[in-house]
C-alpha cells in the first residue's frame, strides 16, 4: 500500500546549507588556540544560522524542529561507549578519555541513559510565539552521532565515530561520539515528535540541561533562533511542477516538490543513510534524517554537495563489496584464522496480520528478525555464475590478520529472487525461522531462509574489530542485478541484518494452531554451511502467547528480561 509521508522527514529546508556554512565559520573564529590537545573535550552549544525557516503541510499538519543547533568539541573529542551486559543487565554508559596512549573512563550517572538512542532530556527547547507566550517546552534527546562535519580548519578530515545511533531494541554496545573540531547537530529526528504550529514568526531557544552541563562541564549559554513557520500543500506544489516538467525542467521541480506517488522512507537501520528506494523488507525503523544540514536537499542540494573529506551530509551510499573477478582456485580449505560469529537477536516487531497474499480468513504471526557478526572477522561470501545457470555457486573466504585471503570453501548456493520488493540475490540457508510449541518442539516453519546480506542494524559497536563504517549497507549496493555473473555479500563485524515481518513467505501461518504460548525462534547458519567461531550461540528464542478466534487472533508478547520490545 502507497502511504505518503511528510516531506519535513525526507528532506532538510533549503536554508539549512548555509546553515552549515556560517556555523563552521562562526566555531572557527570563535575557537581559542588549544594548543596542546587536552585529554578532556571542552564542549559548547551554538547556533548555526539566527533564523530558519520550517515547513508545515497541510496533508500532515506538524513541525520538526530542526532549529540548526549544534554541540561542539574542542581539544579532544567527546566518546561514549554505551554497553550492556546481557539483556537482564541495566544499560550503562562510560565516558572514554584518551591521554597519549593511555585510556581512562568515567562512568557517567546509574539511570541516566536507559537504551541506545541517545543521552535523553539533552537540551530543553522552549519556543514563544510572536506576543511572547511559550507555545512549546520540552526536553529532547541527543545522539552524538549526528556528524554534521568540522568547525575548526586543522580538525580530522573525516570523524571515526559511527553516523548515528541504533533503533534496534536488542542492541548491546554502540560507541558515541563528537570527533574533536566537529559539531553535532542536537536534532532529535525521528525520536522526536512534531510540534503544530500555525504559519507565522517564533522565536526560539534551545539551552543544554543541567545535568548535562555540570556532568561535561558544558557553559550556560542558550542559543536563540528565529523561526518562520511556512504552510505548503504536496498537491498544489505537485500540481505547480507539471509545466516545469514539460518545459524541461523537471529534475529542478522534483527536487523542490517531490511528493509524487511519494514513497515512505525505507524501513532500515539510521546508520545506513540509504534512500527511500532501497533495503525493502529490512530494518524495523525508518532512517534518522540525514545527519544535519548538509543534507537541505536529498535531489538537488546533494548532488552539488554529497559527503567528502571533513562532512557528512548522511547521504552517504556505501560502495558495493567487489567479488573476485574468478571462481576461487586451488584446493579447497579451511585455515586456523580468525572467522566470524554469527549470534541471533529475540524477534521482535511481533504483530498478527493476514499475511503475504490477504488471504481472508487466514491469520499470521509476523515479525522481525537480525543475524548479527560478533566477529572477530567478516563474514565474506561470493557468488559465481556459470553461463546460462539458474543459481550461483557460493565460497566463504577466509583472511589473516594482515587481511590477505588465506582460504576458501564452497558454502552452498545463491538464488535470484524475482518478486516484488526483492529483485535481488539471496544467500541460501543463512537462516531460519520457526515457531516452536511451549515444550520447544517446531510447529511451524517460515518458508524463508534465502537472504541476501546487509549491513542494516549497529548490534554491537565495542565488539573487537567491530567496523564502525562499514560498507554493503543498503540493498541496491549489496546484492547485485538478475544479469550480474558475481555478487560478494558481507556482514561486517558488530552489523546484523534485519529481515521485516513484511517480506514474502517469512510470517507464520497460524491459522489451525491452538492458543496459549509459544516460542519465535530465530536461527543463524541452520545447516551449518558457514565456518565460524562458535556453532553453540547461534539461536535465540521470543516468547509470545497466541489468543482471540480464527480471524480475529492475538498476539501478546511479554518483556524479554528488561527489554520491553512487542
Amino acid at each position: 500500500m502507497s502511504t505518503r509521508t511528510p516531506r519535513s522527514r525526507l528532506w532538510r529546508p533549503a536554508l539549512a546549507a548555509a546553515a552549515a556554512i556560517a556555523v563552521t565559520a562562526g566555531v572557527t573564529a570563535a575557537s581559542p588556540d588549544t594548543g596542546k590537545a587536552s585529554p578532556v573535550p571542552r564542549l559548547g552549544l551554538v547556533a548555526a544560522s539566527a533564523s530558519v525557516t520550517l515547513d508545515s503541510w497541510k496533508e500532515e499538519p506538524g513541525v520538526y524542529l530542526d532549529l540548526g543547533t549544534y554541540l561542539t568539541a574542542s581539544g579532544a573529542p567527546l566518546e561514549l561507549r554505551v554497553t550492556r551486559k546481557s539483556y537482564k543487565d541495566p544499560v550503562v554508559a562510560t565516558q572514554i578519555i584518551r591521554e597519549g596512549k593511555k585510556i581512562r573512563t568515567k562512568a557517567l550517572p546509574k539511570g541516566l541513559v536507559k537504551n541506545f538512542s541517545g543521552l535523553p532530556d539533552f537540551v530543553r527547547i522552549t519556543v514563544r510565539d510572536a506576543a511572547g507566550k511559550s507555545v512549546v517546552s520540552r526536553t529532547e534527546p541527543f545522539c552524538p552521532n549526528n556528524a554534521s562535519g568540522r568547525v575548526q580548519p586543522d580538525a580530522p578530515a573525516t570523524s571515526k565515530y559511527p553516523e548515528s545511533c541504533p533503533t534496534n531494541p536488542f542492541t548491546l554496545g554502540s560507541v558515541w561520539g563528537v570527533e574533536n573540531g566537529w559539531a553535532s547537530n542536537t536534532y532529535a529526528g525521528y525520536y522526536a515528535e512534531p510540534v503544530v504550529l500555525p504559519a507565522g514568526k517564533y522565536t526560539a531557544q534551545v539551552a543544554v540541561t543541567k545535568r548535562y552541563r555540570d556532568l561535561f562541564g558544558i557553559a550556560d549559554e542558550p542559543q536563540t533562533v528565529k523561526v518562520t513557520v511556512r504552510e505548503r500543500s504536496w498537491e498544489e506544489e505537485s500540481a505547480a511542477s507539471a509545466p516545469e516538467a514539460r518545459s524541461g525542467h523537471a529534475a529542478h521541480a522534483a527536487g523542490h516538490a517531490g511528493h509524487t506517488a511519494a514513497r515512505p522512507p525505507a524501513p532500515v537501520s539510521a546508520t545506513t543513510g540509504a534512500g527511500p528506494s532501497y533495503n525493502v523488507g529490512h530494518g524495523p525503523h525508518p532512517p534518522a534524517p540525514a545527519a544535519v544540514p548538509w543534507a537541505a536537499d536529498r535531489r538537488g542540494f546533494r548532488s552539488a554537495q554529497g559527503d567528502g573529506p571533513g562532512r557528512t551530509d548522511g547521504s552517504r551510499q556505501a560502495p558495493a563489496e567487489r567479488p573476485n573477478a574468478q571462481r576461487p582456485t586451488g584446493r579447497a580449505s579451511v585455515p586456523d584464522v580468525p572467522k566470524p560469529d554469527l549470534r541471533s537477536l529475540p524477534a521482535y516487531g511481533i504483530t498478527i496480520g493476514e499475511g503475504d497474499t490477504g488471504t481472508p480468513g487466514k491469520d499470521y504471526l509476523a515479525f522481525s528478525a537480525n543475524v548479527w557478526n560478533a566477529g572477530p572477522a567478516q563474514l565474506v561470501v561470493d557468488g559465481f555464475r556459470k553461463p546460462g545457470n539458474e543459481l550461483m555457486d557460493a565460497y566463504q573466504y577466509f583472511y589473516d590478520a594482515s587481511g590477505k585471503q588465506v582460504g576458501y570453501t564452497p558454502t552452498g548456493t545463491m538464488e535470484w529472487d524475482p518478486r516484488p520488493g526483492h529483485e535481488h540475490w539471496h544467500f541460501t540457508d543463512f537462516a531460519s525461522y520457526r515457531l516452536l510449541k511451549a515444550d520447544k518442539k517446531e510447529t511451524v516453519r517460515s518458508g524463508k531462509e534465502a537472504f541476501c546480506l546487509a549491513n542494516t542494524d549497529a548490534v554491537d559497536y565495542t565488539v573487537k574489530n567491530a567496523n564502525w563504517h562499514p560498507d554493503n549497507t543498503d540493498l541496491s549496493t549489496a546484492c547485485g542485478q538478475e544479469n550480474s555473473i558475481s555478487v560478494r555479500e558481507v556482514l561486517d563485524v558488530g552489523s546484523g541484518d534485519t529481515y521485516t515481518q513484511d517480506l514474502p513467505g517469512q510470517s507464520f501461518d497460524i491459522t489451525g494452531l491452538s492458543n496459549g504460548t509459544y516460542y519465535i525462534q530465530v536461527l543463524a547458519n541452520p545447516e551449518n554451511r558457514l565456518k565460524e567461531t562458535d556453532l553453540g550461540n547461534n539461536s535465540a528464542l521470543r516468547k509470545v502467547v497466541l489468543g482471540g478466534k480464527p480471524g480475529a487472533r492475538t498476539v501478546t508478547v511479554p518483556k524479554h528480561d528488561l527489554v520491553d520490545a512487542p
